[in-house]
C-alpha cells in the first residue's frame, strides 16, 4: 500500500511542523504466502520524516518525544480546528448545554477542537465537563435521578456503563426524527430499551493493534496467533485488567471461529484455558499507557497491544521505528456513545447537538484530526482510503462482547486474576 506523501504532509501542516515526509517502504502483503490472500496491512505506513528544519525551528520535535494517545488527540484536535467545513444548521440563540466526555485529551480535544464550531454553526454554547469512563459516573447518574436532576445535559459513554444505565432506565428516550443524521449509523451503533425505544448513539471508534518495534521484529504481524507461540517467551506488552484487554474476544476470534463461545460461562471458561497458555510470553502486563510505549520505543518489549492511531502519529512525527499491525482475525474496535441523562431539560439542544456530531462532515473532522473511526458510514464521510487506513481497517474487526461484561463482569475478574495475572 502506497500511501500519498501529500496527505502526511498535510497532518504535519495542522500540526504545525516545518517537515517534509520521505515514505521508506508501505508494502501491502498478499497472495500466496497470506492465508486467503488478505492484506496483512503495514498501516504504520513506515514513514522516516527528514527534519527540514535547523535546530530551534518553529514545529522542531524531539526525536524520544512523549507521544501518549492524551497528547496526540489535544495537539491534533486543537490544530485542526481551523480546517473544518461546518454544516449548515438552524440557530438556537442564546442557549448552552452541558456536555460531559472522558477527561483529559477526549475533554480537551472536543473543548478546542470541535465545541467552537458547533456554537458557531448552531448558537448553542457548550459548558464542557470532564465525566469518569466507568461504573463511577454511573452512580452518580442514579443520585443525581433520585433528586430529578442531571450532571450534564448529555456525555460520552463507555460501553458497559451504558449498559448499566440501560438495566436502570437512566437515559432519556430520544426522537430519531430530530436526528436525521442516524441514517448515516449502522444499526450496531443503535442503542434502544427492550421496548424499541432509542436512547443512544455511538460517538467515535478507536482501535487496539498489534504493534511491533520493526528494528527488532522486521516483519509484519498476520495473526493474533503468533502472541502464542513459545519463541516470543518473555517479550509481550498486553493490556493488564480483564475489562480492558478484550483477549477473551482476541482468544475466541483466532481459536474458536469466533466470539460466539463467550456467550456462557462453560465456553469463557474455555478461552480462558486456552488465553492463559500464552503467558510464559508475557513480559508486562500494563495499565500505564506510557510505561509500555517507552519500552516498545526503546525495544525492550518488542511487541504488544497498542493504539493504531497513536503509533501512526508517532511514525510520522518522531520517525520511530513501529509498525502497527491489523492481523488477519482483525484489529479490537472499541467505541463510546453518547447518552442524554432522563432529568436533562435541554431536549431540543441535546437533538441538535448528536445530529451534529454525526454529520459524515465532522466524523471525518475528528478522524483527521483527533484520530478516531467513523461510526457513520465511511463513504459518506470524504476521507481518502489512505486517511481511512490512518485510522481504521478494512479487516472486519473483532467486536468486545460488552453484554458479556455486564453480565459476569465480576466472575470474569476473578478468573483473570486466577488464571492470568497472578
Amino acid at each position: 500500500m502506497r500511501i500519498d506523501e501529500k496527505i502526511v504532509n498535510r497532518v504535519l501542516t495542522r500540526l504545525g511542523a516545518t517537515f517534509s515526509v520521505k515514505p521508506v517502504v508501505a508494502r501491502a502483503v498478499g497472495g500466496a504466502s497470506h492465508p486467503e490472500g488478505r492484506m496483512a496491512h503495514e498501516t504504520a505506513f513506515m514513514y522516516r520524516l527528514a527534519r527540514n528544519a535547523e535546530p530551534g525551528n518553529q514545529g522542531s520535535i524531539p526525536m524520544k518525544s512523549k507521544y501518549t494517545r492524551r497528547r496526540f488527540l489535544t495537539t491534533t484536535a486543537a490544530a485542526g480546528a481551523a480546517t473544518l467545513a461546518i454544516p449548515s444548521l438552524s440557530r438556537a440563540a442564546d442557549r448552552e448545554i452541558t456536555v460531559g466526555t472522558y477527561g483529559g485529551f477526549f475533554e480537551e480535544s472536543f473543548r478546542n477542537g470541535i465545541y467552537p464550531d458547533f456554537t458557531a454553526a448552531t448558537g448553542i454554547k457548550v459548558n464542557s465537563v470532564a465525566v469518569p469512563t466507568g461504573e463511577t459516573y454511573i452512580v452518580q447518574l442514579r443520585n443525581a435521578a433520585r433528586a430529578k436532576k442531571a450532571p450534564s445535559d448529555v456525555a460520552m459513554m463507555a460501553n458497559v456503563p451504558r449498559l448499566r444505565g440501560q438495566s436502570q432506565n437512566l437515559f432519556k428516550r430520544l426522537d430519531r426524527s430530530k436526528i436525521p443524521n442516524l441514517s448515516n449509523v449502522p444499526d450496531e451503533f443503535q442503542y434502544s430499551y427492550d421496548d424499541g425505544s432509542f436512547y443512544a448513539s455511538a460517538a467515535i471508534a478507536w482501535f487496539v493493534t498489534l504493534v511491533t518495534n520493526t528494528d527488532v521484529m522486521p516483519d509484519p504481524v498476520e495473526s493474533w496467533a503468533e502472541i502464542w507461540d513459545p519463541k516470543y517467551e518473555n517479550t509481550l506488552g498486553l493490556l493488564g485488567l480483564a475489562t480492558n484487554s478484550t483477549l477473551l474476544e482476541i482468544t475466541a476470534a483466532t481459536f474458536f471461529g469466533g466470539t460466539d463461545i463467550l456467550d456462557t460461562r462453560e465456553g469463557i471458561e474455555q478461552v480462558f484455558e486456552k488465553l492463559a497458555e500464552l503467558t510464559p510470553n508475557v513480559r508486562l502486563w500494563y495499565k500505564d499507557e506510557g510505561t509500555f510505549q517507552q519500552q516498545l520505543v526503546d525495544g525492550e518489549i518488542p511487541w504488544g497491544q497498542y493504539y493504531h492511531d497513536v503509533t501512526v502519529l508517532k511514525v510520522m512525527l518522531d520517525g520511530l521505528p513501529l509498525r502497527s499491525n491489523f492481523p488477519k482475525e482483525g484489529g479490537v474496535r472499541e467505541t463510546g456513545s453518547w447518552i442524554v441523562p432522563e432529568h436533562s431539560t435541554m431536549d431540543e439542544e441535546v437533538h441538535v447537538y448528536i445530529n451534529y456530531m454525526l454529520d459524515p462532515a465532522i466524523q471525518a473532522h475528528l478522524a483527521r484530526n483527533v484520530g478516531t473511526a467513523p461510526v457513520v458510514n465511511p463513504a459518506t464521510t470524504g476521507l481518502s482510503a489512505e486517511e481511512l487506513a490512518m485510522v481504521s481497517s478494512d479487516i472486519p474487526p473483532i467486536v468486545p462482547k460488552y453484554q458479556m461484561y455486564f453480565e459476569h463482569g465480576d466472575w470474569i475478574a476473578d478468573r483473570w486474576n486466577q488464571l492470568i495475572s497472578s
